[in-house]
C-alpha cells in the first residue's frame, strides 16, 4: 500500500498534504509513503525532513503512477489525472460545487475521489474537518492583515501626548473563521461587533465579548439548517439587514467578511457604496473573494484602494500561513485515511457503506456516485 504526495500545481498554493508527523503515522499503519522532491518546501518542510520520517523521495510521475492513495490539497489537474493508475484513491479538498466538468474528468480517470469538505458535521468527523481547521487560521490571518493595512493602532492607548481611541472592527459571518476573527481582534484591543443570519451565533458572539448586530425578526429565528449552516435569506430580509449594516459599516475602521453558503456563490454583503462610505484608511478583508466575494469591489489576489482611500484586501489567507495550515490539514487527512485502512492486515479496506465514505465519495469505477453531483439524466 503506497501513499503518495505531490507538490501542488497551482503556484499560489503553498500548502502540502502530508508532514513528517503524518508520514510517521502512516508508516505505523503499514503504508509506504512516497513524496515528490520539493513538495513541502513552501511549507517549511525539506526533503531531508520527509526522509528522516521514513518517506522515500521520487519524481511526480512516479508518485502518481504508483500511489494507491494520493493525498492532495486541491483536486488533481488533468495532467495529474492522466498519470494516476486506475482505481487509485484521491483524497483532497475538491471544491466540487459548480465544477461538474472536473468531477466528470475524475470519473473518466476511474479514480475514487474523496472531497474532504463534504464531511458531515458529526462528532466522529471532527478530527477530519478541513473546513474548520483552515477557516480558523483564515479568520486569524484576516485580522493580522487588517491590522497591517490599517494605518493606526488597534487598542486604546493612554499616553502623555493624549489618548488613542480603539479601532472599531465589524465581523460579518460568524462561522469558524468569524469567531476566530472576533477573538483575535479582541485580543489586539479593538472594539468588536459582529453579525450573522443564524440566531445561535448571537450567544457565541457575546461570549467572546463582542456586540451582536442583526435584524432579529421571525425569519432570523429560522435561519439555520439542520447541519448548522446558514440558509439563504429572503430578499425582504436581505434589504432590512443591508440597511442596518450600511449604517453600521460607515462607522467602522475594519470590516472582515467571512460569509459563505455551501454550493452557492458568496452572498453580496458590502456594496460599493457601503465600502466607499467608510473613512479614509479603513480596511475591508474579504475571505469569500474566491467564491465571488462578500464585497462588491473585492478582487481575488489583490488589494483594491478606493478613491476615498478605503483598502479592500482579497488575498488568500490560509496559503500565507503555509506551515501551520499544512500541519492541521495533514492531520485532518490522516484521521480520514486511517478509517480506510485495516490495521490488522495493514492494507486498504474501504467500507463503501460507511457514512463518512458515502458523504465524501464523488467518483468510483468510472462514474459520478455522489447524489448531489450526478448529472440530472443519471440522478
Amino acid at each position: 500500500m503506497l501513499i503518495g504526495v505531490v507538490a501542488e500545481v497551482d503556484p499560489s498554493e503553498t500548502r502540502v498534504a502530508a508532514t513528517p508527523e503524518t508520514v510517521k503515522k502512516f508508516a505505523a499503519l503499514g503504508a509506504d509513503v512516497a513524496i515528490q522532491h520539493g513538495a513541502g518546501l513552501k511549507s517549511g518542510v525539506t526533503d531531508a525532513d520527509y526522509q528522516a520520517a521514513g518517506a522515500r523521495l521520487a519524481e511526480a510521475g512516479q508518485v502518481l503512477s504508483e500511489a494507491d492513495i494520493l493525498l492532495k490539497v486541491r483536486r488533481p489537474t488533468e495532467s495529474e489525472l492522466a498519470g494516476l493508475k486506475s482505481g487509485a484513491l484521491v483524497v483532497a479538498s475538491m471544491d466540487p460545487y459548480g465544477r461538474l466538468d472536473a468531477i466528470e474528468a475524475m470519473a473518466k480517470a476511474r479514480i475514487a475521489a474523496f472531497a474532504m469538505e463534504l464531511l458531515p458535521r458529526i462528532t466522529r468527523a471532527q478530527s477530519m474537518d478541513v473546513l474548520s481547521s483552515q477557516a480558523n487560521l483564515a479568520g486569524y490571518r484576516a485580522v493580522i492583515d487588517a491590522a497591517a493595512e490599517y494605518g493606526r493602532a488597534l487598542p486604546m492607548m493612554m499616553t502623555p501626548a493624549g489618548t488613542v481611541p480603539a479601532a472599531k472592527a465589524f465581523i460579518m459571518g460568524v462561522g469558524v473563521a468569524g469567531l476566530q476573527a472576533i477573538a483575535t481582534a479582541r485580543r489586539l484591543g479593538a472594539v468588536v461587533t459582529a453579525t450573522d443570519v443564524r440566531p445561535a451565533t448571537k450567544e457565541q458572539v457575546e461570549s467572546l465579548g463582542a456586540k451582536f448586530i442583526a435584524v432579529e425578526d421571525e425569519e432570523f429565528k429560522q435561519a439555520e439548517t439542520a447541519g448548522g449552516y446558514a440558509k439563504e435569506m429572503s430578499k425582504a430580509y436581505q434589504a432590512k439587514q443591508a440597511e442596518l449594516v450600511a449604517a453600521h459599516i460607515a462607522k467602522q475602521d475594519i470590516v472582515i467578511a467571512t460569509a459563505l453558503i455551501p454550493g452557492r456563490p458568496a452572498p453580496l454583503l458590502i456594496t460599493a457604496d457601503m465600502a466607499r462610505s467608510m473613512r479614509p484608511g479603513s480596511v475591508i478583508v474579504d475571505l469569500a473573494v474566491e467564491r465571488g466575494g462578500n464585497c462588491e469591489l473585492a478582487k481575488a489576489g489583490e488589494t483594491v484602494v478606493t478613491e476615498g482611500g478605503v483598502k479592500i484586501v482579497g488575498y488568500s489567507n490560509v496559503t500565507r500561513l503555509a506551515a501551520t495550515a499544512s500541519s492541521l490539514y495533514a492531520r485532518n487527512l490522516y484521521a480520514f485515511v486511517e478509517t480506510l485502512i485495516d490495521k490488522a492486515t495493514k492494507s486498504l479496506a474501504v467500507k463503501w457503506d460507511d457514512e463518512l465514505v458515502k458523504a465524501t465519495l464523488l467518483t468510483r469505477d468510472g462514474a459520478i456516485v455522489h447524489p448531489n453531483f450526478k448529472p440530472k439524466s443519471a440522478a
